[in-house]
């Protein structure tokens, strides 16, 4: 039984991101306002309910990382070692999702085409600040548990420090600074960041 829900899951990601693939390039080409859910489940092969199920809004076939974001973030604070305070943790995902080059560190030589299509949609930005939002809410639960001083102060901080480097990194890319260079200062921000942060002792 494990096994076949393992498997079914696996079918359902795999379907998901199958879709999301589809509508970036259709975004990419036509631009994210031109295409509309019809076509990309067309595209796909599926119906429009069958999108629907997995991307309740047409921003989030774009912003399919703001989920993964939430729980990437809480878990670092929630799956720590035992005795590491959670901002330690928290640095500590901040340099691997960069030493990774992963699409949430906003690094990378590929990725200035993805921000570019979200620069020109309103709908996409608007949604993109509630991706924020919704990353900040799941951190200050986590920290909650942890019994931190005001942990939901010590969330919006600690996600305005990393959005703050990140946004900085995404312009730098924009402007086509080479990708080994922003890497290096973007790691160089987190550091002084992540060290402020520890500086005003939320953390215990």
């Amino acid at each position: 039984m494990d096994d076949e829900l393992s498997l079914r899951e696996r079918k359902k990601r795999d379907t998901r991101q199958r879709i999301s693939d589809i509508a970036t390039g259709l975004f990419a080409e036509r631009g994210f306002d031109a295409v509309t859910v019809a076509e990309v489940a067309r595209a796909a092969g599926v119906s429009a309910m069958t999108v629907f199920n997995y991307f309740p809004r047409k921003e989030d076939l774009f912003l399919d990382r703001i989920p993964q974001a939430a729980e990437l973030f809480a878990g670092a604070v929630r799956d720590r070692a035992p005795g590491e305070p959670p901002l330690a943790a928290l640095r500590g995902l901040a340099l691997r999702l960069l030493d990774e080059r992963h699409p949430l560190s906003g690094v990378g030589g590929r990725y200035p085409r993805f921000f570019r299509i979200v620069g020109a949609s309103p709908a996409l930005r608007a949604r993109a600040r509630e991706g924020v939002e919704e990353v900040e809410e799941a951190l200050g639960a986590a920290l909650a548990e942890t019994g931190v001083p005001d942990p939901h102060l010590l969330a919006a901080l600690t996600v305005a420090a990393y959005r703050t480097v990140f946004v900085a990194s995404v312009r730098r890319l924009l402007a086509g600074d080479p990708v080994e260079e922003v890497a290096r200062d973007h790691r160089l921000r987190l550091e002084s960041a992540f060290a402020a942060l520890e500086r005003t002792s939320l953390d215990g």
